[in-house]
């Protein structure tokens, strides 16, 4: 008697069915590459924008016996910061992240030079002392959910502090007194500020906001 064979169906993908596949593949990626990747370099130029920021503080220390210009400067004026330190930046764009709708670049540092054109924090107490120390960074900032607003923002502790969905999508860069800069998430963000203050003099974080 002979055995009897079980006909298996091949599992195998067709040909209709594996072009079917990388049609969906190839729309989806048409679709998601003019998104991600614009994103992705707004978020490097934002990082380099920044970085900028701590080389323009770094020079400025070297030329003032080891001093950022926020000792030599408190105001609640962002925009007077980044002015003494012009001297240092190629140009006034550098101070506007690529992903910020709200501000638009000046045309110089002399004429028409504000607020209006920063995207970046500034923190008033700075020390080259303190490596960990927040420096700058993205200013898109919330205290329980609230957009801060521009001027002088004191940060307990305490404060639940967040990045807004402004820019970058919930995660921010933050800019250190070694020059450092490091892109974090809200709960990073918190870390940060936690160890901004560790030995130093003043307990709070501050922040001039433009």
């Amino acid at each position: 008697m002979k055995p009897r064979f079980q006909k298996c169906r091949n599992q195998a993908l067709t040909l209709p069915e594996v072009l079917v596949i990388v049609a969906v593949l190839f729309v989806l990626a048409i679709i998601l590459f003019p998104i991600l990747i614009p994103r992705r370099v707004s978020r490097i130029d934002c990082v380099h924008n920044i970085k900028q920021i701590g080389d323009a503080c770094g020079i400025w220390a070297d030329d003032h016996n080891k001093r950022f210009p926020m000792s030599l400067l408190k105001s609640t004026n962002a925009a007077e910061y980044f002015q003494m330190m012009s001297n240092q930046f190629y140009a006034p764009k550098v101070l506007i992240c690529p992903s910020d709708p709200e501000h638009n670049p000046a045309t110089n540092f002399q004429n028409d030079f504000n607020n209006s054109h920063i995207s970046y924090l500034i923190n008033p107490d700075a020390d080259q002392s303190y490596p960990q120390e927040i420096m700058s960074g993205d200013d898109h900032l919330a205290v329980d959910g609230v957009p801060v607003k521009s001027g002088l923002v004191t940060l307990p502790s305490s404060t639940r502090v967040s990045w807004t969905a402004a820019r970058h999508i919930n995660v921010g860069n933050i800019l250190y007194a070694d020059g450092s800069v490091s892109e974090v998430s809200i709960v990073g963000l918190q870390t940060a500020l936690a160890l901004s203050t560790n030995g130093t003099s003043t307990m709070t974080n501050r922040f001039v906001i433009p």
